[in-house]
């Protein structure tokens, strides 16, 4: 992160920690923030990479009293309704090799269009009109209830669903983790904070072996040596390191407990008016600087 200081650190720590989990695409907000910044090169990679971390790091600890439920109640559930198939664990598990296996085959693909703005922009714009249109069609509940209003209650047809949905968001960068999850639960009969906190849960797994996979990527390129340092060469990029990864994770923590709080009473819709807005910036931008 040649061109990088403190207060660089501590804005792309902010950016990643509000938008990681937001349905508002991560990916690309940091893109376009790197770009902005011109910021660029090996030590980049390595500052996204443990921003990321600080980002996941908040949610097994924001939902540890959830996690320690399911693993206390493993394999039947609470309500003793539940086999080793169906468990929410069992089905978040489900949910990741859903997406996993035909995002490891597209790999090639995804890289593409990690490259294209346009993809970004066209991703950003048309997944704010979905999320619009499926949380206005399924925002409220319908005249005999949710089918399914926690994660307790899901189905395992719901879980394949979802991963498949969030498959999306790994082929297409602007999508979206968290946009395609929830407007794929809400499809399928879940309601705003069930789809939403299966979310969260499926984000777990999901960003753990994306952010091992990309380190793994920049520590055995094709070049023959690593796209990142192991470690900074100087205090400095330590404590560059440090202000990126302690901001990610107190901004994350404060995004996810404010958006779980937030979705009980409030719809997408703001979310999805800025993602169209950023989306049509985006575009505009990609095109005047093609010309």
């Amino acid at each position: 992160m040649h061109s990088a200081d403190y207060l660089s650190a501590g804005l792309l720590g902010i950016v990643e920690g509000l938008t990681e989990f937001l349905p508002v695409s991560s990916t690309g907000h940091l893109i376009l923030a790197d770009s902005l910044l011109g910021i660029e090169g090996p030590e980049s990679k390595l500052f996204d990479i443990v921003i990321q971390l600080g980002a996941i790091l908040c949610l097994p600890i924001y939902f540890r009293a959830r996690i320690s439920e399911f693993l206390s109640t493993f394999p039947n559930g609470r309500h003793s309704r539940r086999t080793v198939l169906d468990h929410p664990l069992s089905l978040t598990a489900i949910a990741f090799v859903v997406t996993a296996v035909p995002a490891l085959l597209l790999t090639k693909v995804i890289g593409k269009n990690l490259e294209s703005i346009h993809v970004m922009g066209a991703a950003l714009l048309i997944g704010g009109v979905v999320m619009w249109v499926v949380d206005a069609r399924y925002g409220k509940p319908p005249a005999g209830g949710y089918r399914t209003n926690d994660m307790e209650d899901m189905t395992l047809g719901q879980a394949i669903w979802i991963g498949a949905c969030q498959t999306t968001s790994a082929v297409f960068p602007g999508t979206s983790r968290s946009m395609s999850t929830i407007a794929g639960g809400q499809l399928v009969g879940m309601s705003r904070p069930a789809a939403l906190e299966f979310s969260f849960f499926l984000s777990m797994p999901t960003m753990i072996a994306a952010t091992a996979y990309d380190l793994f990527k920049s520590l055995h390129h094709q070049g023959g040596g690593s796209e990142i340092g192991i470690a900074p060469a100087d205090v400095h990029g330590w404590i560059i390191l440090a202000i990126g990864f302690v901001v990610s994770f107190v901004v994350a923590y404060a995004v996810v407990a404010w958006f779980m709080h937030w979705v009980r009473k409030h719809g997408f819709a703001p979310f999805a008016v800025y993602r169209i807005v950023v989306g049509i910036a985006v575009l505009a931008w990609a095109m005047s600087a093609a010309r």
